[in-house]
């Protein structure tokens, strides 16, 4: 079996389309990632905003954001059917398993350094102590 893996699949709807037909496109593709035996991790809403350059004449869209755990066979399946999707106007996916291993290795690095700095030094002694003894 191959190795389960995180992407994030960033889409952005036509600004035409109303939340009832917003809901069932989000679903048909949480649906679509279940069947090919992926799981959806997290479905966000970022809203409307402004596109840097228009697509299809339009100036906004609806941006989508998803969180698949899978093999990668379920997002060539989910890719193809929003290709052919009207409502959807641009998507992209990538995979952030590797950036969030990297991140906790970084992660752990620093607080490795941050303990040994922590620590404390055994000094040398004061020169108080120094002329008590003399």
């Amino acid at each position: 079996m191959a190795e389960k893996r995180v992407y994030e699949v960033l889409f952005i709807v036509d600004p035409n389309t109303n939340d009832e037909e917003l809901g069932r496109l989000s679903e048909s593709f949480q649906q679509t990632v279940t069947e090919q035996g992926g799981a959806v991790v997290k479905v966000e809403n970022l809203g409307r905003r402004t596109l840097a350059y228009k697509i299809n004449h339009k100036s906004e869209g609806i941006y989508m954001l998803l969180e698949i755990e899978g093999t990668g066979r379920e997002i060539a399946e989910l890719e193809r059917r929003m290709r052919v999707n009207d409502a959807v106007m641009r998507y992209m996916t990538v995979r952030v398993d590797r950036e969030r291993k990297r991140a906790e290795k970084l992660r752990q690095r620093r607080a490795r350094k941050a303990s040994r700095r922590a620590k404390p030094v055994a000094s040398a002694p004061t020169e108080a102590a120094e002329a008590s003894e003399a």
